[in-house]
């Protein structure tokens, strides 16, 4: 029994020796702009009058102008995993609604990256519209809990469509804030060029940090992005192999910017992205000694995650091992995405004009509730294979999914060919291969 025990324990060691020698940590440097990604919005936390959870946390901050009338306050995140941490540890946010929090957004608190005592990591802002329509807006930029020493100012108006030139509209309208980290166990200030923007279309505010980091490993440069760019709390950090020149940025394609727990190739060797140490500001990449072949990912080029479940109609077994031989579209959506219905025709369609021994579609539903499901799949009359991603099969944690609709197409081989294709695109794809 001591042999075993014994066995058991040198064994775990040289495993743990094995993985630590196959740990790449590579120390960041702060850049501004958005770098070789595309970048998105995220609206801006405006304070209810109504109390919920989260109003023992709201920011109380003077000296906004006195002749500023039904005057609104909110925030701006900068890590909303340390806001909640230390509330919670101020007495701010329940225990209760803390372990909700935790098991909502599938978060175990890693304390070592968080500090125990507050950090400034919110911005206050304060805004009124006038009879005319215009708005007024200030921030406390230097996040010293007063607004008398910042600039009041007009957020730049824009529809913010796929046509704009993004970065040229971040670098003329961004101000520099302030706001506290945790870095080497102790507080950190730092700062970031911060972009608002009026939204024309739905008349709302929205926001994302005009920043993003680098690193280099074996002459190359990887560009790291925090949760495409609207916190550095890094719950979904990505990078990407940049392609610079003296003249400009090229912008990375869709399928190859890299996810954590993805595979980046450098130098004809593969590493896996393991995260970010946001304690020591570094990338950590792990040395993969296995051909791709053997490795299952949500990239392209890769075979994905296996999985198997019950039709949500028929209760019937589904499982991906079983369509090899097959072009296999997954589409991941949810009740509450405006997109994924109106995709919904268009899928109907294309699975109409296909033979169905050579493609298959299924539908993986996430955050939505089994009535919703059932009468939306009525409703659009939706004939393919339908699963609910649940606490068991966990399929939308698999595939790491935290938007809708995320597809992937894959082709006899059971390999990843394509992703987050839509529409005229997608038709004109599966049409092409099937026949």
């Amino acid at each position: 029994m001591k042999k075993a025990i014994l066995l058991v324990i040198i064994c775990y060691i040289r495993l743990v020796s094995f993985s630590q020698i196959n740990k790449i940590e590579l120390p960041l440097t702060t850049q501004n702009g958005y770098g070789p990604f595309d970048s998105s919005l995220s609206g801006m936390n405006v304070y209810s009058k109504d109390a919920n959870m989260w109003s023992n946390t709201y920011l109380k901050v003077p000296g906004a102008p006195n002749n500023w009338v039904d005057i609104k306050f909110g925030d701006i995140e900068t890590n909303i995993y340390q806001t909640v941490y230390q509330n919670y540890l101020l007495g701010n946010i329940s225990k209760a609604s803390y372990e909700k929090l935790q098991k909502d957004w599938d978060w175990i608190p890693n304390t070592l990256n968080l500090s125990k005592k507050p950090l400034k990591c919110k911005i206050a802002f304060a805004y009124v519209s006038d009879n005319k329509g215009i708005v007024k807006m200030i921030v406390d930029a230097n996040n010293n809990r007063n607004f008398s020493d910042d600039k009041i100012f007009t957020p730049v108006k824009t529809d913010y469509n796929e046509n704009i030139n993004k970065d040229s509209l971040a670098q003329n309208n961004t101000i520099n804030v302030s706001f506290e980290s945790f870095r080497n166990n102790k507080k950190t200030v730092t700062s970031a060029p911060l972009l608002i923007v009026n939204l024309s279309s739905m008349q709302m505010f929205l926001f994302n940090f005009f920043q993003h980091a680098t690193t280099k490993f074996n002459g190359e440069e990887i560009a790291v992005c925090s949760d495409n760019f609207k916190n550095f709390s890094y719950k979904n950090p990505t990078i990407v192999l940049t392609q610079n020149n003296k003249i400009e940025v090229k912008k990375a394609l869709p399928e190859n910017v890299i996810s954590k727990n993805e595979y980046i190739e450098i130098k004809n060797e593969l590493y896996k992205f393991v995260g970010l140490n946001k304690n020591r500001n570094t990338l950590v990449l792990e040395k993969v000694n296995l051909p791709k072949s053997l490795l299952t990912s949500t990239q392209m080029g890769f075979k994905p995650y296996m999985f198997e479940g019950e039709d949500f109609k028929s209760k019937t077994k589904v499982s991906l091992e079983s369509l090899k031989g097959k072009y296999v579209l997954l589409d991941f959506w949810a009740v509450s995405c405006g997109a994924c219905r109106r995709e919904m025709p268009n899928l109907k369609a294309l699975y109409n004009k296909v033979d169905k021994s050579n493609f298959e579609i299924i539908g993986i539903v996430g955050d939505s509730q089994s009535n919703e499901i059932n009468k939306l799949i009525d409703e659009y009359s939706l004939n393919w294979p339908q699963i609910m991603s649940d606490d068991t099969n966990k399929i939308k944690e698999k595939y790491d999914i935290y938007g809708y609709p995320t597809t992937f197409l894959l082709n006899p081989d059971g390999v990843i060919i394509a992703k987050d294709l839509r529409e005229k695109k997608l038709e004109d794809k599966v049409l092409s291969l099937v026949k």
